[in-house]
């Protein structure tokens, strides 16, 4: 099937300032060598120099790559990649894993003169086991493929981000990804059972993948899950499923606050119901999404009959301090949920945007969200600093925040200083540097203060598996200089 891919072409004619050259020759025989297809095309290469990090679009509009890889790489066959990343370290050439690169972090942005290793080729469903509800692929398989044929099937592995028409299974898991049924199927590392990864010297090794839990030292898999492809590059994984839903509910409801909707979302988790869908807009959020007032909170779960009444049950009581509104507002955010289309003619006008989720304990969300607004709207030029609850839990819960601002002069600098000031209140409160966006490039400057103590662990498990620090360096606020 087609695709969509980036969000704005590159205009017609020549790149804008000089192209650099390829990786050298020497290095290209090596890959011919060991039977490897590449691509050093001026087209190719600048289309994989770039994801979806928002800041890139106006890059791309006046014709500038980000960053020009050196050369592109498309393994057909698992059997490649340990051949693909022993090469690269015995030249000591960068190697950026892509999927779908639909990331908005620029974690799939290979540096200048890399390997972007494009793993599209790799794109096999390799075994279904319908009796534990498994299914092992390729790490190349877009989401729809996926779905498509567990589906036929009677499955669905449950994982639907906004970015699913655009993303690969790998991506997901290098990401730590968050389907927005995540309530119910759970976040990627909830689903992922066991991995196949190539190390930076080419060693393939399999985690996991023996059961759904086991005892047998630190988990190995969990290593991998949001290494964003700085430990190594998965190529396989095996996904637990889950039966199709036979059944579903919906409901909303509007509150005169956000944090008496966060309240309810509160204690509706902690009563026990996981309803697949629980979110919830700040006002503004509330009026362009669905035209009603107050904050919005609308309401799906599916699956079996008598747990959906049950947890619908719950949801409803608990929400008996709000005013009940019409279902067709689920059914309005499930028709426009992934329609990202405004994205580029807001950045090619002027206006620059983009959004920010972040985690935290229910009792950190209000202040937390009232810090992170107030430091965004205190910025000149800052015109929308909204919100909404995306995912939530036991203890806490994702907030989804979107700025929008015209600055007058130097567009990167507002762009970053916005992302200084919300990360700096995030962390304040004692939040979550991200949640399911992952770190890439963009937030690679907040990891140590993130991490705190922790931060020379994640060093040195890099050293130790990545000795030549080939491995997508820059991203994590590892291996090179952070954007």
């Amino acid at each position: 099937m087609t695709r969509p891919t980036m969000p704005n072409e590159y205009p017609n004619g020549s790149f804008a300032g000089p192209v650099p050259a390829p990786v050298s020759a020497r290095f290209l025989e090596a890959l011919e060598s060991a039977q490897v297809a590449y691509d050093v095309s001026d087209g190719v290469r600048a289309d994989h120099g770039r994801d979806w990090w928002p800041i890139t679009i106006r890059d791309v509009a006046a014709g500038r790559v980000p960053q020009w890889p050196g050369v592109v790489v498309r393994p057909t066959r698992a059997s490649e990649l340990p051949r693909i990343l022993a090469a690269a370290s015995d030249f000591g050439i960068a190697v950026t894993p892509q999927g779908g690169r639909s990331g908005v972090a620029g974690g799939a942005l290979a540096p200048p003169g890399a390997i972007a290793l494009d793993l599209g080729g790799l794109d096999q469903i390799l075994d279904v086991d319908a009796v534990s509800g498994t299914v092992r692929v390729e790490a190349g398989l877009f989401g729809p493929d996926l779905e498509r044929h567990v589906n036929t099937l009677g499955w669905t592995v449950g994982h639907f981000p906004q970015s699913f028409e655009l993303a690969t299974v790998g991506g997901w898991i290098a990401c730590r990804g968050a389907g927005q049924f995540s309530n119910r199927y759970g976040k990627i590392e909830d689903i992922v059972r066991g991995l196949r990864v190539v190390l930076a010297d080419g060693t393939e090794i399999d985690v996991g993948g023996r059961g759904p839990r086991q005892a047998v030292g630190p988990d190995l898999v969990a290593l991998f899950v949001g290494s964003e492809g700085t430990l190594g590059v998965i190529t396989q994984a095996t996904l637990v499923m889950q039966p199709l839903p036979a059944f579903e509910r919906r409901a909303a409801y509007a509150f005169a606050t956000f944090d008496e909707g966060l309240e309810a979302c509160r204690r509706i988790m902690q009563r026990g119901a996981r309803p697949a869908v629980l979110r919830l807009y700040d006002e503004k959020e509330s009026q362009r999404n669905f035209e009603v007032g107050g904050c919005a909170l609308i309401v799906l779960d599916e699956g079996d009959e008598l747990l959906v009444e049950a947890a619908m049950t719950i949801v409803d009581r608990e929400c008996a301090g709000g005013d009940s509104l019409e279902t067709e507002l689920v059914a309005r955010w499930l028709t426009h949920r992934n329609d990202v289309g405004a994205l580029a003619p807001l950045w090619e006008h002027g206006v620059v945007v983009d959004t920010i989720e972040v985690a935290g304990p229910w009792a950190t969300l209000p202040p937390m969200r009232r810090a992170v607004t107030s430091a965004l709207l205190a910025l000149p030029d800052m015109t929308v600093a909204t919100v909404h609850q995306s995912h939530a839990y036991l203890d806490g819960a994702c907030l989804y925040f979107t700025f929008a601002g015209r600055p007058t002069d130097d567009v990167p600098g507002f762009y970053r200083t916005a992302w200084d000031v919300a990360t700096a209140a995030v962390l304040e409160c004692g939040g979550a540097l991200s949640h399911h966006h992952g770190v890439g490039r963009n937030r690679a400057r907040f990891v140590s203060s993130a991490l705190d103590t922790a931060y020379p662990l994640l060093v040195a498990m890099k050293a130790v598996l990545d000795p030549m620090g080939i491995m997508n360096p820059g991203v994590l606020g590892l291996g090179g200089p952070p954007w």
